[in-house]
């Protein structure tokens, strides 16, 4: 097995995939092995004539990832020691390089208390990023992942969530695309997924790992011009400089 062990941690079926579907198959088509956690099964939302589980499991398959479930009920997803342990026990499992899950700005107390959680469960994780939501309030992205030649491939992750797509208001294919074109702009770049940074250890300069021809395409950060990102990251850029 090569590449890096990519955890991602979604409150509901659909979160991975709407927030950091992009940045997934960036690593999937980098080498890198994918595993998922969904923390809920989604009953409380939309159903449509597949379950949200059996939709789930359909973009899990799209996306070449490894799919758990975390078996907590939707709505009311702990994140005291329940939640914590079994989100660490699945890093430790993998031996997770890097960490997403969902961002505290955001108005769904699921995935508040996901975030909580995964960032007390991945503590000895060195690299942990949060990617936004429809329900993300006050967003306040640093990093920025090229998803320019992905998108259509991330749209159909999202439609495997039919259910979601025809029945919630929130999942809106064209505003998805829309947003990834807005992220790019705000990147300086075409198309974007866009994250807050938790923890990321990074070392300028070097070019190691299976991500190591992946380029900050010489943008300027507080520390200087970095050129390369030691194979943390999928084509990820940092938060232009202002003007």
């Amino acid at each position: 097995m090569s590449g890096l062990q990519v955890v991602a941690v979604g409150a509901h079926p659909d979160d991975i995939e709407l927030g950091c579907g992009g940045a997934l198959l960036a690593h999937r088509r980098a080498g890198d092995q994918v595993t998922l956690l969904v923390m809920t099964d989604g009953a409380i939302g939309p159903q449509g004539t597949n379950s949200r589980r059996e939709e789930q499991v359909e973009a899990a398959r799209l996306l070449g990832a490894e799919l758990v479930w975390g078996g907590f009920r939707d709505g009311a997803v702990p994140d005291g020691v329940e939640a914590v342990s079994r989100i660490q026990d699945l890093i430790d499992e993998v031996g997770a390089d890097i960490v997403y899950t969902h961002s505290l700005h955001d108005t769904h107390q699921d995935h508040r208390a996901t975030a909580r959680a995964t960032f007390a469960a991945a503590r000895r994780v060195s690299r942990v990023l949060s990617y936004e939501a429809p329900s993300s309030v006050d967003f306040t992205p640093v990093v920025y992942l090229d998803i320019d030649g992905l998108v259509e491939a991330k749209l159909e992750l999202v439609r495997a969530h039919l259910s979601q797509v025809l029945g919630c208001g929130l999942v809106d294919l064209d505003a998805v695309e829309a947003q990834a074109r807005y992220r790019g702009f705000q990147a300086r770049g075409r198309m974007a997924e866009a994250f807050e940074v938790h923890r990321f250890l990074w070392s300028p300069g070097e070019s190691g790992g299976a991500l190591a021809e992946s380029s900050l395409s010489g943008t300027t950060s507080a520390i200087g011009d970095v050129s390369a990102v030691d194979g943390a990251l999928p084509a990820a850029v940092p938060a232009p400089a202002r003007p």
